[in-house]
């Protein structure tokens, strides 16, 4: 199933994504909920009868689902992005965590942060928790995720490297577009093996496959679930593929106001943010 959510921020309503239309469900339920990321809860979803569920086109989409109490970044996490970030490969997955006041719908604006000056983005692959997951097995690690979406990391890199605490450059206001769908497990046959892009004003500047990631979905699940408890809805970023402006040389390039960029990863979707000035 594709699951996703639609209509104005904080008044958005609950859809389905079947044959490419949104069917609305919201005579049916309420918003998405940790609850429903469950196995027991996709069963009830995917049980609903949809028939008098009409076809929208909204004109927005929001998060795919509701109550992320953790969005969790791995930093590094291709070993040819950390080679044109001059950093080391890492021996083990970098944590790092976005605000919640970061997460947005996937084609809301991008707000240009007062002060910034070097704006960055990162394609990435996000693992949703569906099941309540503490000091997991690799084995086990898939049996607690409920599926995927599309994730940009929206990056301040002068803020990020500025005494090298990198929440500050990756927790600012809209820096955590997830969608648009949140597509369940058993739909992705192969999480290692999804091709992903990004787009800035039309130009190609990532071109990855989750292939070449360090540490694996079931590697990445395991670790963090020794460290904190993952919850229902939680949301863990696993890394970008090579590409990023910080990482262009001899001169970066970064976002400016009135830049577009557009993502996707295969089978999860696409976003598209236009980068405008912070209030």
């Amino acid at each position: 199933m594709k699951l996703c959510q639609f209509g104005p921020a904080g008044a958005e309503k609950p859809g389905l994504v079947i044959d490419g239309n949104i069917r609305d469900l919201s005579t049916l339920r309420g918003s998405w909920t940790p609850a429903d990321l469950s196995p027991e809860g996709l069963a009830a979803i995917a049980a609903l009868d949809l028939s008098a569920c009409p076809v929208v086109e909204p004109d927005r989409m929001g998060v795919p689902w509701t109550g992320i109490s953790k969005y969790i970044c791995i930093g590094l996490n291709y070993a040819d992005h950390a080679e044109e970030a001059d950093l080391p490969i890492p021996s083990e997955p970098i944590v790092f965590l976005k605000a919640p006041s970061a997460i947005c719908g996937p084609n809301d604006p991008t707000p240009y942060p007062v002060n910034g000056s070097r704006l960055d983005w990162e394609v990435e692959l996000g693992i949703v928790i569906g099941k309540t997951a503490r000091n997991l097995s690799q084995a086990d690690a898939l049996d607690h995720v409920a599926g995927y979406c599309v994730l940009n990391d929206v990056s301040e890199r002068a803020f990020q490297m500025q005494s090298g605490q990198w929440d500050k450059g990756k927790g600012c206001d809209g820096f955590g577009p997830v969608g648009p769908w949140l597509v369940t497990r058993d739909e992705v046959a192969d999480p290692q093996n999804l091709d992903m892009w990004l787009e800035v004003n039309g130009t190609r500047m990532q071109t990855g496959n989750t292939s070449t990631m360090i540490f694996s979905v079931v590697q990445i699940v395991s670790y963090l679930s020794r460290y904190m408890t993952l919850l229902p809805g939680d949301v863990i970023a696993t890394g970008t593929p090579p590409g990023v402006g910080m990482g262009i040389k001899p001169d970066p390039v970064w976002l400016n106001v009135g830049d577009t960029v557009r993502l996707g990863v295969a089978g999860l979707g696409e976003q598209s943010q236009t980068v405008v000035q912070a209030a």
